[in-house]
Order: C-alpha cells, then sequence, then structure tokens
C-alpha cells in the first residue's frame, strides 16, 4: 500500500499525525516524547514514526517546506493511510510588533499569495480555516497548562526572501500576524476531503525586527508547542 512518498504499510500510521517541516524535528519528537516510537518512512529523508503518547496511538512526519511538498504528503495521509487529525507544529516568521520569538500561535485564519488552489478551478478566492474541534481543544489544553495559544490571522507564503517590502506592509496593514510556507495547503486539503486539520506555529524570528531563534532551536527547543500538540493528540 506504499505511496511515491511513503513507504508504510497498512495500520501502520495513526489516524492522528503531527507534521512538522523538517524531518528531523519529527525524529527528535519520536524519539523524546513517544513510547516505543517505529520508523514508518525513510523515502526521501522525510521520517515518519509512529509510537504512544499517553496511551494514545500516534504518528509524526516531516513535511518539508512550502505548499506543493505539504499537499503531496497530506494527500496521501489521507487517501492512502486514513488519517483524520492532520497537527501541523511548524515555525514562523513575525510581522505583528506585538508578536514575539518564542509565541505559540493557533492559525485560526489563513490568506496566500499563492496559486496552489487553482488546480480546483474555483471561480473566486477559496477561503481555508481549521478544524475548529481541534483549535478549542488546543485552546482548552493551553490554558490548563499555563500557556498562552494566540489565535491567529497567517499568511502562508509561496517564497522565503520576500522580493517586495511594500507587498509585505500589504499584509501586516491587514492585520496578518505571521508568514510561514504550508498550512493553506494543509488545510484545503483537509477540508476537501472532510478531515480535521490545525496548525500550531512557534515564532523563530521577526520579519520587522530581525530577531531569531538558532537552528538548534529550531529543532529542538520548542517544547511548548510539541506537549500541546501530543496532549490534543492524545485527545482524539
Amino acid at each position: 500500500m506504499s505511496t511515491p512518498h511513503i513507504e508504510a504499510k497498512k495500520g501502520q500510521i495513526a489516524e492522528t499525525i503531527l507534521l512538522p517541516g523538517d524531518p528531523l524535528r519529527a525524529k527528535f519528537v519520536a524519539e523524546n516524547y513517544l513510547e516505543d516510537a517505529a520508523c514508518f518512512n525513510r523515502i526521501r529523508n522525510m521520517f515518519g514514526y509512529t509510537g504512544t503518547f499517553e496511551g494514545k496511538k500516534v504518528s509524526v512526519m516531516g513535511t518539508g517546506m512550502g505548499m506543493p511538498s505539504m499537499g503531496i504528503y497530506s494527500h496521501e495521509l489521507i487517501t492512502e493511510y486514513g488519517v483524520k487529525n492532520l497537527i501541523r507544529i511548524g515555525t514562523a516568521g513575525a510581522y505583528s510588533d506585538d508578536v514575539n520569538i518564542g509565541d505559540l500561535l493557533a492559525a485560526g485564519f489563513v490568506s496566500t499569495d499563492s496559486n496552489w488552489a487553482n488546480q480546483f478551478h474555483v471561480q473566486g478566492t477559496l477561503s481555508a480555516g481549521p478544524s475548529f474541534e481541534l483549535l478549542a481543544k488546543a485552546a482548552a489544553i493551553s490554558e490548563e497548562m499555563g500557556k498562552n495559544l494566540r489565535v491567529s490571522h497567517i499568511k502562508s507564503a509561496d517564497v522565503f526572501y520576500e522580493p517586495s517590502k511594500a507587498d509585505r506592509d500589504i499584509w501586516i496593514d491587514l492585520g496578518v500576524d505571521a508568514v510561514e510556507m504550508e498550512t493553506y495547503a494543509l488545510y484545503v486539503t483537509a477540508m476537501r476531503h472532510r478531515v480535521r486539520a490545525l496548525t500550531l506555529l512557534s515564532i523563530s524570528d521577526h520579519v520587522i525586527k530581525g530577531d531569531q531563534l538558532s537552528p538548534e532551536a529550531r529543532e529542538k527547543g520548542l517544547d511548548q508547542m510539541i506537549t500541546i500538540a501530543l496532549k490534543l493528540a492524545a485527545s482524539q
């Protein structure tokens, strides 16, 4: 039952999966948070693992960078492996002055500069949002942990190095809090197949202020986000 990108056999992937962009973050989560974790994918070094957290079967797998990559993996996980809950655990760059390095955001709204959804030939603008059930549970878990989860409007971008400050400033003026590169494709894919998705983001750099986390901290220093996502996964 393997696909061109995932070598797992039927039953090896849980119905709930965490999706970091970085496959090494998936490996870190599996080795440090899951019990009895077993690797189900090594194709293209996009590591995927399944184990348990608080007695619940949970998977974690990298997705790579950008909407095309997220679109491939989320589609195959849903249609070929029966995944029902997809929780992205990513990093983002802050736009807003009142968002700081290390802040935790949930993508309650997502806009994009991409034409990724044009494949569906929609005669208009397709809006994309999360599962409100997952969002509400994530907010409740965060509150129980004494952590602040900010529900935000984010932008999913097609490019990492923005060529125009003027174009960026328009998004900031419209109230976008942060920018990343995958959520729009995840939310649209989940909406299309009637499953649940949510993106949690840890702010790794500030586009305006220039602050940033080290590469090691991006990979390993995201405990708050990972713990909330795993508790959310265990609640499903």
